[in-house]
């Protein structure tokens, strides 16, 4: 517990469970929490249009097993794939933040 004394906000605990910003520790852990609130984004906006992941499929024109991927953190997203399961498939607009 000494070790986290020190640490006063969640970004501290993150630097210091993960090393800084830049850092190939950091950016695992960022590319991770990323997928995670992709996949979280995806199935919620999934069961809001009360769709089941092969019926998305269908409609954005790809396979359920790549939506269950996403919906699991697995596996590795295509960009113009994930944007069209949202646009096409669940009729969503997809819109970036770069910080």
């Amino acid at each position: 517990m000494k070790a986290f004394e020190e640490i006063k906000d969640f970004d501290q605990l993150i630097e210091h469970e993960h090393g800084k910003i830049g850092t190939e520790s950091r950016n695992k852990y960022e590319e991770g929490a990323q997928m995670f609130i992709i996949s979280e984004m995806l199935k919620q906006a999934r069961k809001d249009a009360k769709m089941t992941q092969a019926e998305l499929a269908e409609k954005a024109g790809t396979k359920k097993s790549y939506i269950s991927k996403i919906e699991n953190g697995k596996g590795n997203i295509q960009l113009a794939t994930l944007i069209r399961i949202f646009e096409q498939g669940l009729n969503r607009k997809v819109g970036f933040t770069f910080l």
